[in-house]
């Protein structure tokens, strides 16, 4: 008769090398938390909680700047709206931001880890000795093939997005300043040149820009995507509780009384036949 699950076995079983707790202890990767209250900021804490280490005044920069851009961008988002919605459907604040952040997926919240992994090929190919522009001209010219979008490059609504020029420049300095490689920085650039190619402009969206930033972050790509998902669950909070306040109930995604288009059978009788 074998014997049952040891307490080392127990203990081990959620085992972490984020967090000790004990009585009267806390720690976050092996660092007192009230040595870090009031000392450590917001952002360096999730790079220490996620990375392991404490972050360079680069690379707390950089991330700040990155989630800073990503926070929000209006509720004509299907997060933001979908939120909102929910705010008013008798829920609390949780299961709004919650129902929220359920809707960030490949296609909307996704591009910027796709854009990682795309932008990580590229600098290995490149690093095997092959020229970075060719390169990016491949990659793009198997998404024209396939007629799929290049994730990260291209806006539905902005022709320009405007938090492309300050990101790159901060990445630019960090570049400079000898803080970051520049790799993911060439890489970006290089597809967006290979996509103006012959056609209009198709400047690098929020995901293509904070791709560059996580890529020279060393940032893996799955990581990557919940960067973006906690810098936005910050405005699908502060639009989930603005609507919580506005005393309206059930609020659909078309306001009444207008409806959805029908495209089915026109009326007929029921006859039973």
């Amino acid at each position: 008769m074998s014997e049952g699950p040891t307490v080392d076995d127990t203990t081990a079983w959620w085992s972490t090398a984020i967090t000790r707790i004990a009585p009267g202890e806390i720690e976050l990767r092996g660092y007192p938390i009230e040595q870090l209250i009031g000392k450590l900021d917001f952002v360096s804490t999730v790079w220490l909680l996620t990375t392991g280490g404490l972050p360079t005044a680069t690379q707390s920069r950089l991330l700040e700047a990155a989630l800073v851009a990503s926070v929000d961008h209006g509720p004509q988002a299907p997060s933001i709206a979908s939120a909102r919605m929910a705010a008013t459907c008798g829920v609390g604040l949780n299961s709004a931001v919650a129902n929220g952040v359920n809707v960030l997926g490949d296609t909307h919240g996704g591009a910027g880890q796709q854009c990682v992994t795309l932008l990580s090929e590229l600098v290995a190919t490149a690093a095997q000795g092959r020229d970075l522009g060719e390169v990016a001209d491949e990659a793009v010219a198997g998404y024209r093939a396939r007629k799929a979008f290049v994730p990260g490059f291209g806006h539905r609504f902005h022709p320009r997005d405007p938090r492309r020029d300050v990101l790159l420049g901060l990445v630019e300095e960090a570049v400079e300043a000898g803080e970051v490689s520049g790799d993911y920085l060439r890489a970006g650039l290089a597809v967006e040149s290979a996509l103006a190619k012959g056609r209009r402009a198709v400047p690098m969206n929020i995901d293509g820009v904070t791709a560059i930033v996580y890529g020279e972050l060393g940032v893996e790509p799955e990581l990557a995507r919940g960067f973006f998902v906690l810098a936005r669950s910050v405005g699908i909070l502060a639009h989930a509780w603005e609507e919580s306040r506005s005393g309206r109930r059930v609020k659909g995604p078309l306001p009444p009384p207008l409806l959805a288009g029908y495209t089915g059978e026109p009326t007929r009788p029921f006859t039973g036949d």
